[in-house]
């Protein structure tokens, strides 16, 4: 397991924080003395991120949605307004 001092894991944190996520921990240690482990977080059990189709069920959209509108907005375009 890689160990790595204080500066060096606050010069190269963004590095280390990847490989961590990656599954790669690793030891930050002061005066060659371990101090804390950096491991990734699992992810909570039983919670999924749905995302796609949420509302799915709850909202309609009328038939003639393509064509709403399209009187008063021919009006304001040919001047008829």
């Amino acid at each position: 397991m890689l160990t790595v001092n204080i500066h060096e894991a606050k010069t190269h944190l963004s590095r280390l924080i990847e490989k961590a996520a990656k599954g790669e921990s690793f030891i930050i240690a002061k005066a060659g003395k371990p101090m804390v482990k950096v491991v990734a977080l699992a992810p909570a059990d039983g919670i999924k991120m749905k995302r796609i189709g949420f509302m799915s069920g709850q909202m309609s959209i009328p038939a003639d949605f393509d064509s709403l509108g399209s009187n008063e907005i021919s009006q304001l375009f040919n001047g008829d307004a």
